[in-house]
């Protein structure tokens, strides 16, 4: 995984991107049982840049004393500066349902995590709420995490932690579910998704779909890889990081 598709800039449509990607790898597979849908949710939330690495409030200094208004004679004055509030912002979230033909009953969900999801705030109480009532429902559940920043969503029996994951919930299975975990050096694992109970899952080569996109996208000439990813790496992953780098004749 490229961490520095995380960056604000660039994982909106990095996300929708390979969306669309996977719905078009899995529809020919799933015909003419199943077929695949992108829906969507929309809410409204503080916006992005005031929740995240700013304080609760930024503060500006007055431009122009024009602006203030009259003092009486002994009052005590004081200058006051523009501060910035968090306004509300449209949040959309796109994610995939495998529907059966002619019933279009929901056979499987998959999200594709973004920041929204795992931060504190509406975002992730909303999309906890939604993936509780899934795994409470007959719909099996992919999860795929692509995203460092930020605490895992919750899971228990994890032997270790890892940077990115790709969670499989199937219905019969539960509470179970299987923990795909990689790191930034590790492969992107294939996952498969769960259909009925008499017909196989269907398996997603998701590091191909990201490399294929990469290149699709134009990503390299989007991204100044001499500049640190946001959030940072550790020392080991940003040593790694380099060394991938320079063999790949991107950095000097």
């Amino acid at each position: 995984m490229d961490p520095y598709l995380e960056q604000q800039g660039l994982w909106p449509e990095f996300h929708n991107r390979l969306l669309v990607a996977i719905a078009d790898v899995l529809g020919p597979q799933l015909r003419p049982k199943y077929r695949v849908a992108i829906e969507k949710r929309v809410y409204q939330d503080a916006a992005a840049d005031l929740q995240i690495g700013r304080p609760d409030a930024a503060v500006f200094r007055a431009t122009s004393e024009a602006n203030l208004a009259p003092q009486r004679q002994g009052q005590i004055v004081v200058e006051p500066v523009m501060v910035e509030l968090p306004m509300p912002e449209e949040i959309t979230e796109r994610f995939l349902e495998i529907r059966e033909v002619g019933t279009e009953a929901v056979v499987t969900t998959l999200e594709l995590l973004s920041p929204s999801n795992k931060r504190a705030g509406k975002g992730r109480q909303l999309y906890e709420a939604k993936r509780l009532k899934v795994l409470g429902s007959q719909t099996h559940l992919v999860e795929i995490d692509l995203i460092r920043a930020f605490g895992p969503l919750p899971l228990r029996g994890a032997t270790a932690a890892s940077l990115y994951r790709i969670v499989v919930s199937r219905v019969e299975q539960r509470p179970l579910a299987a923990l795909y975990g990689f790191n930034l050096s590790d492969p992107i694992p294939s996952f498969p998704v769960p259909l009925q109970a008499d017909d196989r899952p269907v398996w997603v080569d998701l590091q191909d779909l990201v490399n294929g996109l990469y290149d699709r996208a134009s990503y390299d000439l989007a991204i100044n890889y001499s500049q640190d990813p946001i959030p940072p790496l550790s020392p080991t992953d940003a040593v790694w990081a380099r060394e991938w780098l320079m063999s790949q004749g991107v950095l000097g």
